[in-house]
């Protein structure tokens, strides 16, 4: 079927809609029209690292509604809201024990630019292959995507908001609920305030954390912050992060997250800890150096990376809807909605910090 979708020719372009041609679902299967879809750091990686092979169409933060479904398709139906997820095998050992994050084929599956079977499902008018991104490439009018790509929500809701659960929502507050698993009244720091970051916030004051403290360098960001749940947030432009910790929690924070992926901010989030310690990185970073004696072993701190909240989006993605439902995790606050046509302008607003989370809507157009 011919479809529009958004593409990157080469490294560092910009996206182009275009038209192109879509293949039907395999028995495994499903295709989606997509209503909307959300803007995340990672599609600009995407866009500029060459971590997939171009010509890429790219989009990973998808709501939309199921047009047909493969033979073997068993947990959703033709006209079920869904949003997409992260691309997981579901046969491996860390899937199958309920880490499908940890999938061991995660990377090939979400950047190796085909699906499952090694094949494609986007062509352009040529019949060349054109990339997939996550599994799903939703800046697109329709797309195929693996069944374990694809999480039923509810129709209550209004799915125009739903896409960044799929990936930048369900990581910071996933992180925060399934990974750390803090206990009622203890303390953490939070090192950036977008989307990852604002979500860690609200899902720390769900849990009844103590101290929940902000870090950033711009004061709005750290005045959202502070409305969704921040007790206390500090301008590391103008004040030392972790003198302000220390005076707080006198030994230090009990958790810290990363979302910055900036060296020394990293280090910064690792000292701040209290002894025992542990922090958790979600940004995409490059090399770091620590002392292992003096910034980690000595005090028996732990520094893990975290992917997509270590979650099960199709247990995880309704629980975050019922807690949006509730008012208590207020994600819609964080949103702008864009045009397909303005999509450039949507990746631009979101490098430049004037918008949280932008979402595309696809269907408008």
């Amino acid at each position: 079927m011919k479809i529009s979708t958004a593409i990157v020719q080469k490294q560092g372009a910009l996206l182009n809609i275009e038209n192109a041609q879509l293949d039907d679902p395999k028995p495994n299967e499903v295709l989606v029209k997509i209503v909307s879809s959300g803007v995340c750091h990672t599609d600009a990686a995407g866009r500029d690292m060459g971590m997939t092979p171009y010509p890429l169409a790219l989009g990973h933060e998808g709501a939309g509604i199921i047009e047909k479904i493969g033979s073997s398709v068993t947990t959703v139906r033709p006209g079920d809201h869904v949003v997409l997820s992260f691309s997981y095998c579901g046969h491996c050992e860390n899937c199958l024990s309920g880490h499908p994050a940890n999938c061991v084929h995660l990377n090939e599956l979400n950047f190796g630019g085909h699906n499952f079977d090694g094949s494609h499902r986007i062509h352009d008018e040529s019949g060349n292959d054109i990339s997939t991104f996550f599994g799903q490439s939703s800046f697109s009018s329709y797309s195929v995507v693996d069944e374990h790509g694809v999480t039923k929500v509810s129709k209550d809701v209004d799915i125009n908001v739903l896409g960044p659960l799929g990936c930048g929502f369900q990581t910071g507050a996933g992180t925060v609920l399934n990974y750390l698993k803090p206990e009622f009244g203890s303390s953490i720091v939070i090192f950036g305030t977008g989307a990852v970051g604002l979500s860690a916030i609200m899902a720390a004051k769900i849990i009844g954390m103590d101290n929940i403290i902000a870090v950033d360098v711009y004061d709005n960001r750290l005045k959202i912050a502070k409305e969704l749940g921040a007790t206390g947030v500090i301008n590391s432009t103008i004040e030392n992060p972790n003198e302000i910790i220390q005076k707080v929690t006198r030994f230090g924070v009990d958790y810290s997250i990363d979302t910055t992926g900036v060296p020394q901010v990293i280090k910064t989030a690792v000292t701040a800890l209290k002894p025992s310690g542990v922090c958790a990185l979600l940004g995409i970073a490059g090399d770091v150096t620590f002392n292992i004696q003096q910034d980690i072993m000595g005090e028996s701190k732990k520094v893990v990376g975290v992917i997509e909240g270590d979650a099960i989006p199709q247990l995880f993605i309704p629980k975050l809807v019922n807690y949006y439902q509730k008012g208590m995790f207020p994600f819609d606050k964080l949103i702008r909605f864009y045009n397909f046509k303005s999509i450039n302008q949507a990746f631009e607003d979101s490098a430049n910090g004037s918008v949280i989370k932008p979402v595309v809507k696809i269907l408008d157009d």
